[in-house]
């Protein structure tokens, strides 16, 4: 049995991404589909005193209706400098500031790609990286597939030679769910629910932030804690 997910790639995601990434034996980036604006393909969202913010790299849109998601390029080069001032200003107070600003502007500054996919994906695997999660993560160019949406996918995970398919609650809306069966493609949904809460800055709780949010706060260690598929791996105390 091989379980896999079929994803755009997300600017530093929230943690539910994190956990779907470690629940399959293969994640696929799907950035080979139409960019979409004001979406989380190019920003995310972080905490502040007066609510939350977004953090959005500036991409160059030239065919509205046809341009994907891998052939986008940044518009300003000074994106980088500018989230992470507001990153130090916002999470400087934050316990676990001094841990993870270190890293995390290494990974700022040790990638100059201009490509918006190429930067999500440095991103995603630099995070994965601290949270030991080992998932293969691999681009759907090595996957070629065509026909409308459900096709596409239905041959990406034969070519994966996948039996099983995780999906985001949103794809409930488009997804075939007898076509994927009729060609031994089994569906799961993720359930991003009932995730535990933890000591943030500023009130209200908010689930739906990057997960640098959750590292700031509790730390690199202690994230899987807070993600539910890693939980289970936490060694005894």
């Amino acid at each position: 049995m091989k379980k896999i997910a079929i994803l755009q790639s997300n600017y530093i995601p929230w943690k539910g991404y994190f956990d779907l990434i470690n629940m399959v034996d293969e994640f696929i980036i799907y950035d080979e589909v139409q960019y979409t604006k004001q979406d989380w393909r190019n920003r995310n969202i972080i905490k502040t005193p007066h609510g939350t913010k977004w953090l959005t790299i500036p991409c160059s849109i030239k065919h509205k209706s046809t341009q994907q998601i891998d052939q986008t390029i940044v518009s300003n080069n000074d994106w980088r400098k500018k989230h992470v001032s507001l990153l130090k200003q916002h999470y400087k107070k934050s316990p676990f500031f001094k841990q993870v600003m270190p890293w995390l502007e290494d990974v700022y500054f040790s990638n100059n790609d201009q490509r918006i996919s190429a930067i999500n994906i440095h991103f995603i695997e630099a995070i994965c990286k601290q949270l030991n999660i080992t998932t293969p993560i691999v681009k759907s160019d090595i996957y070629p597939s065509n026909g409308d949406k459900n096709h596409k996918l239905i041959q990406i995970c034969q070519l994966a030679e996948a039996n099983q398919y995780l999906c985001g609650p949103a794809a409930k809306v488009y997804i075939d769910t007898e076509l994927f069966l009729s060609h031994g493609v089994e569906l799961e949904w993720m359930d991003y629910s009932n995730y535990p809460e933890y000591d943030q800055l500023y009130s209200p709780f908010t689930h739906q932030v990057t997960i640098l949010d959750l590292m700031f706060h509790v730390g690199i260690e202690d994230t899987p804690k807070y993600l539910k598929s890693l939980t289970s791996q936490q060694p005894q105390k």
